[in-house]
Formats: structure tokens, sequence, C-alpha cells
């Protein structure tokens, strides 16, 4: 999927399991195929599973995660990643890497929802609750303003022509580019809340994974998954029990349409389920300007 990415299959895995974590020899590890491009994922045997990061920039991700997971899980009534035990670099593999336990769950999707509108809510709950956790020394979380990330959404979108309506594009994000940039205390945000990061359990949402990006930053962040994530109804009743103000609003548009944008160009061959999510997500955000 990415240029500089680190060759990673069940072999290397075995490999890196056997050598530092010998308990773990016999278990069984399969790939885990998924949506993600940031980390390989492996598991092992019913229990764990191993995620090793693609290419060099993400490490710091799982950092992030070996840190900050732990303190987080009592405060949050949604299952999240435990980590386990922290891998180190060694033979063709240049990156740390970590075991987890293996949460039980399926991708969001609307045939797993028996309840939309109990999604949004229960998600909301979720980031409220993040938002309720103290800040203090937090690592910054999120993207950029709108407005430093206004030139490459620009010419992604016109490259893009073809692939999406890039004048109805270009419309939103003149309008999302109004939004009062956000200027109060930074809160805690997971910030990437896409469907294959909100996983399903008995037609309700049981779990939060991927908190790569996790910090604090504009609570307009998490306010992505009204249209990553749910449609029209569930939009509604996530917006409401998160009591989103209008600008937050525009800038939360703002930063879906961005990294949808981004994505549909970058993995229509590596990574298709991906684009067809971000395709999806686009939809939503241009529908929801009629």
């Amino acid at each position: 999927m990415h240029p500089d990415e680190v060759g990673i299959d069940v072999d290397l895995v075995r490999a890196l399991v056997a050598g530092q974590f010998p308990d773990l020899v016999d278990q069984p590890i399969v790939e885990v195929r998924s949506t993600g491009t940031v980390n390989a994922i492996y598991r092992i045997g019913d229990q764990l599973y191993a995620r090793l990061p693609r290419v060099a920039h993400w490490v710091a991700d799982l950092n992030r995660e070996w840190r900050w997971l732990p303190r987080l899980a009592p405060r949050v009534s949604l299952g999240i990643p435990a980590p386990v035990a922290q891998g180190q670099p060694a033979g063709p593999y240049p990156f740390p890497w970590a075991i987890y336990r293996w949460i039980e769950g399926n991708p969001y999707s609307d045939a797993l929802v028996e309840d939309e509108t109990q999604a949004a809510c229960d998600l909301a709950r979720f980031v409220l609750e993040l938002r309720g956790i103290d800040p203090v020394e937090a690592p910054r979380g999120g993207r950029k303003p709108l407005r430093e990330l206004d030139r490459d959404t620009r010419q992604v979108i016109e490259a893009a022509r073809g692939v999406l309506d890039a004048d109805a594009a270009l419309a939103v994000w003149r309008r999302c580019l109004q939004a009062p940039a956000w200027d109060r205390t930074p809160v805690w945000i997971h910030s990437d809340l896409l469907r294959p990061n909100v996983l399903v359990t008995g037609g309700r949402i049981s779990a939060v994974i991927d908190f790569g990006g996790v910090g604090a930053g504009d609570p307009a962040s998490d306010v992505i998954a009204a249209w990553s994530v749910f449609g029209p109804a569930g939009r509604a009743a996530f917006r409401a029990a998160l009591d989103v103000d209008d600008g937050t609003w525009l800038r939360a548009q703002g930063i879906a349409l961005h990294q949808a944008v981004v994505i549909i160009p970058y993995y229509p061959e590596s990574n298709p389920g991906f684009v067809a999510l971000a395709q999806r997500t686009l939809t939503e955000i241009l529908a929801d300007q009629s």
C-alpha cells in the first residue's frame, strides 16, 4: 500500500513471536484481513493479536497506544485495545511491534447494527467520556487546522476529477473553511472514528480500536463519525447527543471531507475496500448539503 512499506507475512510474525515470546510458540498465527493501512495484524491463538507498523512513520503511534490505552480504559464504557507485550526489532523487521488482547466484534456496518440511533448515542457517550478525562500531559491529537490543509485538499480534489464530484466537493470545502478555528482548551479525542475502527457485537457498538492518533485536540475531530460511520438518522442523533454547535459541525465536516478525498485516489488498487468506505463518507457529506 505504501512505497516504503516493510514486507510482513505469517512466517515473519511466527519467527518474531518464537524468538521473543517462546511461551506463545505453539499458538497458531493467522493474518487478519482488514482495510487497515497503518499496521499489519496477525491473530495469535484465540486470545491475542500482534500489530506491526508497516512504515517507520507510524512506530510512534504504537508507542502512544502503549502508554495511554491502560490509562483511558477504566474511564470509557466501550471496549478498547489492551496492550499485553512489546516486541522489538529483529531479523528483517526493523520496528518495534506489540501484542494485544483479542477483541471480539466486526467492523461497523448497517447490516450488523440493530438500531442506528442507539448506536449513535452509544458512540456519542464514548466521545463524551473521552472529553471528560483530564488532558494534562496528553499528547497532541487530531489533524492540522483546515486552513493549513487547504492547498493540499484542493490539489487532491482537482487531481481526482472523474473519480469524485470535484465541483461539489470543492463547494463543501470552501464552506467548511468559513468555520471558526478551535481556540479553547483541547480535549481528549480518538481522532479516527471510521467504520473499521468501530466494532459491533450483538447488534450494538461494543468497542473502538486503533488509537494511534489519540491525544488532546479539537473535539470536531471525533464528530467526523457523523458522516464516516452514520447515515442521516444516526447523524442527527449523534449531533444531538454531543450538542454540536454550528462551527464545530462545519470543522468536522471539513476534516471528514479532507480525509475521504485523500484516501480515494491513494488506495484504488492496494485497498479498494478502504476507498469504498471513503467514497461512502463523501457521499454522506454531499447528501448532507441538500
